[in-house]
C-alpha cells in the first residue's frame, strides 16, 4: 500500500484496489478497468502487482475529476468474485458508520 504522498514504493500483500474520495461530497469512489470512478466497491480494478497498482494509481491520481488522493488499499476476494474492504478502515469508508449516534445535548 502507499499514502498519496509516498507513491515511489508500493508493495502489496494480496490483491489491492484504488481508491479515493469525491471533493464534492465526500462519497469513497473505486478507480475501474475502464479508466473512470464508481462509488460501488465491485466495480474496482483490482491489481495484484507493483506495476499494476502504479500504473493505475498513476492514471487515477492524473485525473482531474475530484478525487481527493487517491491511493491504493487492500481488498478480500470471496470465492464467487466479491469484493470486500481488506481492513477495518477501508470498511468503515466503504459502509460508512456502523453505530447510531445519539443526539449532542443542547
Amino acid at each position: 500500500m502507499t499514502s498519496p504522498l509516498e507513491q515511489k514504493k508500493i508493495k502489496l500483500t494480496g490483491p489491492s484496489m484504488v481508491t479515493a474520495n469525491r471533493t464534492w461530497d465526500g462519497v469513497v469512489i473505486y478507480r475501474t478497468t475502464q479508466q473512470g470512478w464508481s462509488a460501488n466497491l465491485s466495480d474496482a480494478a483490482i491489481v495484484r502487482t507493483s506495476d499494476e497498482a502504479r500504473t493505475l494509481l498513476g492514471e487515477a491520481t492524473a485525473d482531474d475529476v475530484g478525487a481527493i488522493g487517491p491511493y491504493i488499499a487492500p481488498v478480500e476476494l470471496e470465492d464467487g468474485g466479491a469484493i470486500k474492504p481488506g481492513n477495518l478502515r477501508e470498511h468503515i469508508r466503504s459502509e460508512g458508520l456502523t453505530i447510531d449516534l445519539l443526539p449532542v445535548p443542547a
